[in-house]
């Protein structure tokens, strides 16, 4: 068992580092205050990203995938490190910089990571270029994805949608939406099915944009769907309502992303306890001396329990998306990463701005920002409740009906 990072991925690591130091956290503020202004210093890494995929380094949202198992260790004899843990360690790094710039760098959304995960070929080819967004609460679907009421019916060659989705990241700046929408609302989760909507497309609106207590560099829409017309290809897997597989197709997508959200909660969680021990360290708290654990004063004792956390969080993340890249079934380890890492963080945070007292308050300090910014990863891609239900029925085998 190899617990370091490999050796191929160091350098995007590195990269990754450098962007948040000089690129992210010199401009985190600003657009903590502007919310809802975009940021354009993050085009040109962008556009360095696009430069680096198109290159085989495999470092955006397209390349979270599930493999097919034909390269799982049991199927070759090796193991691979592929797009899954890359954009990990990658985001680890980034989010170590600022959580709001990484969910407003173009063509990353969690659109991108659907299109990668169940698109077909030529989808996948159409908005390969494309920043898409993903639209799936809904005023009365938060946490429960099966409750979704907005309705897509065939009509001729186009699917016409209809409905209401809230809290949609990247909902004005992207390029398309992937909206969740049922086909039948009686049939429940076997009819819930995900589309590729482009901008601009007539019946599809952006209503508002939201203010937020967090991430304010990333823009949040009301998005409203009025006989929205789409063509028959634009529906991401098959039309078919199968009961007995339920809605695991359009689900498939949180296996890749919520590792990716378990990283940027290592990744701010990361930032606030190496924050916090310059601090401490400066106001003369923590001192170099080598003390054993029951010797520390309270708060060192207190960062070192904080920093074995962050590690049990950081290593189920890695396990996650390594499962992923190498085909191995990962639904109950991807929660496991986000409960746990989503946790970690919303306690580090604010754990961090307790032990430096009116420093980690004030506005100077980036620690009052990362302890708002850390909650939102405790509720979206699902709620630290529905990641503890998900691993309940997978560890006991009970379905979701069986166990509510």
């Amino acid at each position: 068992m190899n617990l370091e990072n490999p050796k191929k991925l160091r350098p995007i690591v590195e990269q990754a580092r450098l962007v948040a130091e000089n690129v992210f956290r010199p401009i985190s503020r600003k657009y903590d205050t502007a919310e809802h202004a975009y940021p354009k210093e993050l085009d040109m890494l962008a556009a360095l990203l696009d430069g680096m995929n198109e290159g085989g380094a495999r470092a955006s949202a397209s390349h979270l995938s599930q493999d097919d198992g034909s390269s799982s260790p049991e199927a070759s004899g090796t193991t691979r490190n592929g797009g899954n843990l890359t954009g990990v360690l990658g985001t680890m790094e980034l989010c170590w910089g600022d959580v709001g710039l990484l969910l407003t760098i173009p063509r990353q959304g969690l659109g991108n990571a659907a299109v990668s995960a169940v698109g077909t070929p030529e989808q996948k080819e159409k908005f390969k270029k494309s920043w898409v967004a993903m639209a799936i609460t809904e005023p009365g679907a938060g946490s429960d994805s099966a409750a979704i009421r907005t309705s897509a019916r065939l009509d001729g060659d186009e699917w016409v949608l209809r409905g209401e989705k809230i809290f949609v990241t990247a909902g004005e700046r992207a390029d398309a939406v992937v909206v969740w929408a049922t086909l039948d609302p009686a049939l429940g989760r076997a009819a819930i099915k995900s589309f590729l909507v482009p901008k601009g497309t007539p019946g599809m609106r952006v209503v508002r944009l939201d203010k937020k207590l967090g991430i304010r560099a990333s823009d949040t829409a009301t998005i409203e769907l009025d006989d929205c017309r789409i063509p028959k290809e634009n529906i991401l897997g098959s039309p078919e309502i199968d009961t007995k597989k339920s809605f695991a197709g359009v689900m498939k997508t949180f296996d890749n992303t919520r590792p990716v959200v378990a990283a940027m909660a290592v990744g701010v969680a990361r930032a606030a306890l190496d924050r916090a021990r310059e601090l401490l360290k400066r106001a003369g708290v923590l001192t170099r001396e080598e003390r054993t654990f029951t010797r520390a004063p309270a708060a060192e004792s207190e960062l070192h329990r904080l920093e074995a956390e962050l590690e049990a969080a950081r290593l189920l993340t890695m396990k996650a998306a390594w499962m992923a890249d190498n085909g191995i079934p990962n639904s109950l380890e991807a929660s496991m990463a986000k409960a746990k890492a989503a946790r970690v963080a919303n306690e580090t945070t604010l754990k961090c701005v307790e032990l430096c007292g009116t420093v980690g308050y004030a506005e100077q300090e980036l620690l009052e920002k990362w302890a708002r910014d850390s909650k939102i990863l405790d509720i979206f891609e699902g709620t630290q409740q529905i990641q503890m239900l998900i691993i309940a029925r997978r560890l006991l085998g009970k379905s979701s009906t069986e166990l509510r």
